[in-house]
């Protein structure tokens, strides 16, 4: 039987997304402003370079907020029928902030869940 030999407990990609911390020990912190990576943890010294999130928090970001903040403030119309200045006044800020936090979130999940994989970019293999 093999010993495990890891030096970090596992850490929750969902609790390493929300704390936007490192994905290998927790503690580092994962951004270097609000979702430009950092070039390594600064707690266990994991290089970041295999991060590749890609197009995938811009697109949940952009279906999950749009269907949050348009399907309220339809709502809101439909029951309430404010005037249109409370409807910018109220849904504006609230579409940017969701959206920045979502951003910034979503993309912390998606590194987090690609370090517990080990994902990689896929290779043909023509050989």
């Amino acid at each position: 039987m093999t010993e495990d030999n890891a030096k970090f407990p596992p850490v929750d990609p969902m609790k390493a997304a929300l704390s936007a911390s490192c994905p290998r020990c927790g503690n580092g912190k994962l951004f270097d402003g609000l979702t430009k990576p950092k070039q390594r943890c600064a707690s266990c010294g994991l290089d970041y370079s295999f991060i590749d999130a890609g197009d995938g928090p811009a697109i949940f970001v952009i279906l999950l907020a749009d269907l949050l903040v348009v399907g309220f403030a339809v709502w809101v119309e439909l029951t309430y029928q404010p005037s249109v200045w409370l409807h910018i006044l109220v849904f504006a800020p609230l579409g940017v902030g969701l959206t920045l936090w979502l951003m910034r979130t979503l993309k912390a999940l998606l590194i987090a869940l690609q370090y517990r994989h080990n994902a990689a970019p896929g290779v043909i293999d023509r050989g």
